[in-house]
Formats: C-alpha cells, structure tokens, sequence
C-alpha cells in the first residue's frame, strides 16, 4: 500500500474521530438505505445501536491505526472477517458496507472529502475487505 494511501486515510480519519458517534449513525442509515435486509443483522434497539456504533468506531480507528503495520493488521482483519460469518455476513455485503462509508465519509468531511481521499479510502477498504473475505469464505 502506498504511503501517501496510508497518510491520507490516517489524517482523514483524525477529523472524523471527533464526530465519531454522528459518523456511526450517518454510517448505519445509509447502510440500512443502501440494503434494508441488512438491518436484521443489527440490534433492534437505538441503545444497541449504539454500542454497535460504539464498536464500528472503535474497530475502524484500529484499523486505520494499523496500516502502518499491515503485518500486524492483517490477522486481526482475518479474524474479524470470519467471526462476521457467524453474524450472517455474506461477501456481496461488503460492498454495501463500503458505499455506506465512502457516504459517510463524504458527509462527515465534507470539502476534505477530496477526490483523492475518496480514492485512498476506496484503496484501503478494498484491501482490508478483500483480506476479510478470503480469510472467511
């Protein structure tokens, strides 16, 4: 992955942590739009939600954290792409999952969601997706 991918996530992804839990909920109704099947996956409660929320962010900033370390992130993605089986993910799911954060992010940056950041964010999400998705089907 290149460098300037791995900075511009990174430095992206700091001017979203501040608005975190907004981020979740964006992330989530666009997911719901984008495939209202998805919701039964989820928690059918708002104070579940978020948690959930809480835990997509959590997990998200670790992940961006680690693509400094890709061999140190790449089993933790591994792991995580199968324990989403047990949670009925499918692979076409992934793909959903992306156009809800690439929305997000655009709503949640706003003019820094440039066309060059959306590029690296869609870079990054393809490989880490990719990683999950051969380590689980």
């Amino acid at each position: 992955m290149e460098p300037k991918t791995i900075t511009l996530v990174q430095e992206s992804f700091e001017k979203v942590k501040p608005i975190a839990s907004t981020a979740a909920k964006i992330f989530y109704t666009k997911l719901f739009e984008l495939d209202p099947a998805l919701k039964p996956l989820f928690p059918s409660n708002d104070e579940d939600m978020v948690i959930q929320g809480n835990k997509l962010m959590v997990m998200l900033s670790s992940a961006v954290a680690g693509l400094s370390n890709l061999e140190m992130l790449i089993p933790v993605l591994q792991n995580l792409g199968k324990r989403h089986v047990e949670y009925k993910v499918e692979p076409f799911h992934y793909q959903t999952v992306g156009e809800a954060l690439l929305g997000t992010l655009a709503v949640g940056l706003g003019d820094d969601f440039t066309p060059e950041v959306k590029e690296a964010w869609t870079n990054v999400y393809g490989t880490m997706s990719s990683v999950m998705i051969d380590a689980s089907y």
